[in-house]
């Protein structure tokens, strides 16, 4: 990307983080009565800053296809609400036992394992009255039907065919004493990594009134960002920095995790995201509507440093 294309785009993604920022805590609960402690565990973590990628994802997807009005938004906050809540777990000492994320402290290190624990599941059940409340804002019996449908869809990726099916069989392939096979590897990125880019991006579509063949595309192309996405996450523990990440790096090596690159090496992991990348980009450039700005989000995404 030339430099005046980057600082351009660089803005305006700041001024996208803004609002998809603002979006987000208008969805989030009030910390009060007797569930304070929790609701603080869940702000916590869902205010501890990031990307919002996915919320990002869903918001530029819909637009390739039409405009889906104010429904999309507790959707937005809701798929948010769910990937942060798969963090706190994952940062448990049960599963990847890390004590920073983004530069701070995680949620069971400041609030303790079992609060962190109902911080996820507080998390979890509150997406869907998120996502549910899009009901209110109908405004045509269609509407109904996609607000439904795009239930299913996050619930389908976030779930036990989803990003828990990945978690399962990542936890399944530390504890195996055999070989893990590449088509296991793939198998928990795809579920694990790019369900939830999978929902973002066909939940938009969905909302918007996209065809079954359009959302079929943005499913494919989510499943690449995501691989490329996971792959470079993989790349970035073995050539990173904490200070530029903002979490430890080489806790994949130290907790014997296999990834793409233990498994292909770093130039073979480069190529492979590369060509993820540009087939992602093929798709999105093939809608009769252009999203220039999606495409660099794309491709900033997949070759990010941190």
């Amino acid at each position: 990307m030339k430099m005046v294309a980057w600082m351009n785009f660089k803005k305006e993604l700041e001024q996208k983080t803004e609002q998809m920022e603002a979006v987000l805590k208008q969805y989030l609960p009030l910390e009060e009565g007797y569930a304070k402690k929790v609701i603080e565990a869940m702000n916590y973590s869902i205010l501890a800053g990031g990307k919002r990628l996915r919320p990002m994802l869903m918001w530029e997807t819909a637009a390739l296809f039409g405009d889906a009005g104010e429904m999309i938004k507790p959707f937005m906050a809701a798929l948010e609400m769910i990937h942060n809540y798969s963090l706190v777990h994952d940062d448990l000492p049960a599963m990847d036992n890390d004590e920073y994320r983004r530069g701070r402290k995680t949620t069971h290190v400041v609030y303790g394992e079992g609060m962190a624990v109902l911080a996820g599941d507080g998390l979890l059940n509150y997406a869907f009255e998120t996502a549910a409340s899009a009901f209110d804002m109908a405004n045509a019996p269609e509407d109904y039907h996609k607000i439904g449908r795009a239930i299913q869809v996050l619930a389908g990726k976030a779930g036990i065919y989803g990003m828990i099916g990945g978690q399962c069989a990542d936890l399944n392939a530390e504890e195996a004493e055999g070989e893990i096979s590449e088509e296991m590897l793939l198998y928990i990125h795809e579920h694990k990594t790019a369900a939830l880019i999978q929902a973002a991006m066909m939940i938009g579509a969905i909302l918007t009134g996209a065809s079954d063949e359009e959302i079929a595309d943005v499913e494919k192309c989510a499943y690449n960002i995501g691989i490329a996405f996971q792959i470079q996450d993989d790349i970035l523990d073995v050539t990173g920095s904490q200070e530029v990440l903002g979490k430890p790096i080489g806790s994949d090596e130290k907790n014997h995790k296999l990834t793409y690159v233990s498994m292909h090496g770093l130039k073979e992991s480069k190529e492979q995201v590369e060509e993820l990348s540009k087939e992602a980009v093929s798709i999105l450039t093939s809608f009769p509507k252009r999203n220039l700005f999606l495409e660099q989000l794309v491709e900033q995404l997949i070759y990010r440093e941190k």
